[in-house]
């Protein structure tokens, strides 16, 4: 015997498993860009902060080396430069891996070490 569930009892099931299924692609399409931006940031930060560490190398002060990390980074960027006695410079770049949604705060940094050419 054959029972059939009553005609409409499944009516909007289609609907409801869809949008749940939304959810989640949405939820992993999120997860990718924002690890994609991470990346982005990161390259950038460590561009800048190599870009900064060759400036100062070759004798330039600390505003043409902000100017140069700002430049390589962007604006929004924040630099510390550290010349140390011996002869060495570090360059600390952070830039912000995004500015708004859930990963708004994060932020991306690195640093470069460069010899001070005489």
């Amino acid at each position: 015997m054959n029972r059939r569930a009553p005609a409409g009892a499944d009516r909007g099931a289609v609907t409801a498993e869809l949008a749940i299924g939304m959810i989640a692609v949405v939820a992993v399409l999120a997860v990718i860009l924002a690890a994609g931006a991470a990346s982005v940031a990161r390259v950038r930060c460590t561009e800048a902060a190599r870009a900064g560490a060759r400036a100062a190398s070759i004798g330039r002060d600390d505003a043409a080396v902000r100017s140069t990390v700002t430049r390589v980074a962007g604006a929004d960027a924040s630099v510390s430069i550290e010349r140390q006695d011996d002869g060495w410079v570090v360059v600390a770049v952070q830039v912000p891996v995004v500015d708004a949604g859930l990963a708004r705060g994060l932020r991306a940094s690195t640093t470069a070490t460069a010899w001070l050419e005489p």
